[in-house]
């Protein structure tokens, strides 16, 4: 499996880590310690590109939306197409708790 080459004990900590949030407030805490500005938003970028692309958004919609970069959002489109399904995944859990 794709996940075998990411898989190891600092990694599981981290992961670990993350479960163990309990609100928005706490992981706006924890990521501010953890990564710069500019990683977080990329990471969201990614994930408001994958909201787009499943719905039906083009490139050059995404571009203009959220200012992702076509590279950036063809290695999403990739990852929803050939991936693990977690973007599929988050975004359907998140559909659900709205």
């Amino acid at each position: 499996m794709q996940l075998d080459k990411l898989r190891d004990s600092t990694i599981d900590q981290l992961f670990e880590a993350i479960l163990t949030l309990k609100s928005v407030e706490e992981c706006y805490q924890f990521f501010d310690d953890l990564c710069t500005v500019n990683e977080i938003q990329s990471l969201a970028q990614r994930l408001e590109v994958a909201r787009m692309l499943g719905k039906g958004f083009t490139y050059n919609q995404i571009e203009s939306e959220t200012g992702a970069s076509t590279a950036t959002i063809s290695r999403v489109k990739r990852c929803l197409n050939y991936g693990t399904d977690g973007y599929k995944m988050v975004l359907e859990r998140l559909t659900e708790t709205k």
